[in-house]
């Protein structure tokens, strides 16, 4: 934990306590006893503190007051239940001038357990948000920001010192229409999407021994559902996801009837371009932080970059033609 935050987590600890015990009953809860509580992350876009039950969240600086509040009412509709992880009632709703939700604490997925992934749920909880018609929702829904967050990868990469494997992933960049690059809208962006799917979004609830959840609404909102299917299909293609688990991923949300591929055949051409523009957003963030810990980088972040070296040598006309 940063020095500087140290305030702001004194006070989402406060608001995680509240949100638990919302009588201002503490029965059974181990953690009361407690100063503060345990920080789960602390970043400049998000820091979330636990007590008990609850976590609170602190939102990047610059979140759209506007487009916040619907997001929050989305997971809490009944249409969503189930799917998303419901907020908790939270006060106050800001600290140090970062607006700030609670939520339920669910148990995460085991990043020492890979083999116990919940893919096939996972695939069929981004079927069941995808197929939610966006009218039965609060709104208006702001758009998926997907594609925003890998241009922020993008000038991230920009601003730390140079490397030569930033060349690659630039001219990978380079490649992608303007909708995966965040300055067009997608030719598919009526479909409600989550905009950051990795297994870090997900969670049991209730913890241990509940159904998986979706977390973490701050990238929601109506896009290409492919997008949203994106990052694994750019591991499978990396090399990283075996293509066995590719397969349970990708059957499991055909057969939960999700819109963002076809029901059988080739799903490429619908995936294509968002597993470039997640690509290159992996590899861009890789150079970014390796630059940060003064480090070269690692071999997992080698072969990322190397996939970005490998659509940056596309004939143009092949990248055309999957940019279509």
């Amino acid at each position: 934990m940063v020095t500087e935050t140290a305030p702001l987590v004194r006070a989402l600890a406060g608001i995680a306590r509240g949100a638990a015990h919302p009588a201002g009953t503490r029965d059974s809860c181990a953690a009361c006893g407690r100063p503060g509580g345990p920080v789960l992350a602390d970043r400049a876009d998000a820091t979330v503190v636990r007590h008990g039950r609850a976590v609170a969240k602190a939102h990047a600086p610059d979140t759209d007051a506007d487009a916040h509040r619907v997001r929050l009412a989305v997971a809490a509709h009944p249409r969503l239940d189930g799917i998303l992880l419901p907020p908790l009632p939270v006060a106050p709703a800001e600290a140090h001038g970062r607006p700030v939700s609670a939520w339920p604490y669910g148990t995460p997925v085991d990043p020492d357990d890979p083999d116990a992934a919940p893919w096939e749920e996972t695939a069929t909880l981004l079927a069941r948000l995808h197929s939610v018609p966006p009218a039965e929702l609060p709104g208006p829904l702001p758009p998926m920001r997907g594609p925003a967050k890998a241009a922020r990868a993008v000038e991230r990469m920009r601003a730390a010192p140079p490397h030569p494997g930033a060349a690659p992933v630039l001219a990978a960049w380079a490649r992608l229409p303007a909708w995966a690059r965040g300055e067009a809208p997608p030719p598919r962006a009526g479909t409600v999407c989550h905009g950051d799917l990795h297994l870090g979004q997900l969670v049991r609830h209730p913890a241990s021994t509940g159904r998986w959840h979706l977390i973490d609404v701050d990238d929601l909102g109506l896009g290409d559902p492919a997008w949203d299917l994106a990052r694994p299909a750019a591991w499978y293609a990396a090399g990283l996801l075996a293509p066995a688990v590719w397969a349970r991923f990708l059957g499991a949300y055909r057969a939960a009837g999700g819109p963002a591929v076809p029901p059988d055949g080739d799903p490429w051409p619908q995936l294509d371009v968002p597993a470039r523009a997640l690509t290159v957003q992996t590899a861009a963030l890789a150079l970014a932080k390796s630059a940060a810990e003064l480090r070269e980088p690692d071999e997992v972040e080698l072969s990322v970059i190397d996939a970005c070296a490998r659509i940056a040598s596309l004939p143009p006309d092949l990248a055309a033609e999957a940019s279509a």
